[in-house]
């Protein structure tokens, strides 16, 4: 009798939620899309870049932070001044009044995304005492590099658990890193001149006790539940395929290492990852004659930063929707209520920089920060599980 050899198979079965089902609490956009911002209003002391984070009037009066004719928002570095050596070239850096728990959902909707030699853009998330309080890469590239990549940044503990579900290719597992976990974005179009050519994208990220899930879709690929939503219409994520980033709860207990988020944009320029000499002289070495990132970008008249610029159509926050509880079982996680929280907090200064030059960009100064806009109700349970198939 021929006997064929029975092999192991090790696949990853992603599972979803028990509740898909998502409503607004804030969206930012339009003209008021500022309103319930704090500017930074100082140097760069987090990650070391050559930039001057201006405080609202300024970077208003600047026009640095502004809505466009189409509505949209934009945060710019400033690429018409003529800088001298030794002084630093103004940006910007917004931190949201709002603080939301676990059991959110963030979606942004972007046309530009700033990009270009000595340029480190982000949009990320973060608690008030960093690292303790965890932070959430979403958005972050730096000089010409082609993709996004996606990061956490915790304590001791937390990792990313080999087999899981993403489409992302994988990077360091350790979450306290100084790089953080990284997962780097493999669709096209997700950073540089490729992602403005497509018209832009959309990110997604559920922020969930079953773990943190992050998406991306370029314009054309952009799923109807999105297309059809606005800033009042709930939302359902049930079709929204693979993740690009998943870091799911069996390897970081999501709510040991992360407390309710602020959301961040900034821009800096070089600092402790663009500008360490490998990494820049790598990807930017004939941009200027000396090889250093500071003196070959940052001094002169700016023009290098035309592209150095977010351009948002909207950013919506989202909660999940109140449900009865589900029973709690394996495959479909468990159920909690998410509980509202409010106050006002202070944020540290944190400043982390990795062997290899990857700086995390730490915590907010002395700006002073709002209450929380998060709602109550039952987070959904995704979950990550894998199946030996015989």
């Amino acid at each position: 009798m021929h006997t064929t050899p029975r092999r192991a198979l090790l696949a990853a079965l992603y599972l979803l939620p028990a509740v898909t089902s998502y409503d607004v609490v804030r969206e930012y956009s339009g003209n008021s899309f500022f309103d319930r911002w704090d500017f930074y209003g100082s140097y760069d002391n987090l990650t070391l870049g050559d930039v001057w984070w201006l405080d609202q009037p300024n970077a208003t009066q600047q026009g640095l932070a502004y809505v466009d004719g189409n509505g949209r928002a934009v945060m710019r570095v400033d690429n018409t001044t003529n800088v001298p050596w030794n002084y630093k070239r103004n940006s910007i850096r917004i931190t949201s009044q709002d603080f939301y728990d676990v059991g959110s959902l963030w979606v942004i909707d972007l046309t530009h995304i700033p990009y270009g030699c000595s340029v480190w853009p982000a949009f990320w998330t973060k608690g008030p005492l960093w690292p303790n309080d965890g932070e959430i890469d979403i958005i972050e590239a730096i000089n010409l590099e082609d993709h996004n990549q996606y990061a956490l940044h915790t304590t001791g503990g937390c990792v990313r658990p080999e087999g899981t579900v993403q489409t992302g290719a994988l990077g360091p597992t350790d979450c306290s890193l100084g790089s953080g976990c990284v997962v780097s974005e493999t669709k096209p179009n997700s950073y540089s001149s490729g992602f403005t050519q497509m018209g832009g994208g959309v990110y997604a990220t559920q922020f969930d006790v079953a773990g943190i899930f992050i998406w991306f879709w370029s314009r054309a690929d952009v799923p109807q539940s999105l297309l059809q939503a606005n800033s009042t219409s709930s939302i359902d994520i049930s079709q929204w395929g693979i993740p690009s980033a998943s870091y799911p709860a069996s390897g970081c207990n999501i709510t040991n290492y992360f407390t309710s988020q602020q959301l961040v944009f900034d821009i800096t320029l070089c600092g402790d990852w663009a500008g360490v000499p490998s990494i820049y002289q790598a990807a930017c070495n004939a941009s200027g004659p000396t090889g250093i990132c500071y003196n070959d970008n940052v001094v002169g008249n700016g023009s290098n930063y035309d592209e150095a610029y977010f351009e948002v159509n909207y950013l919506r926050a989202y909660t999940t929707t109140a449900a009865p509880a589900a029973t709690p079982s394996a495959s479909q996680g468990v159920s909690v209520p998410v509980i509202s929280a409010t106050g006002s907090l202070a944020g540290p200064t944190g400043i982390n920089t990795s062997p290899n030059g990857a700086g995390t960009k730490g915590g907010n100064g002395a700006v002073t920060l709002g209450s929380s806009v998060v709602a109550a109700g039952l987070v959904a349970a995704a979950s990550f599980v894998l199946v030996l198939l015989l």
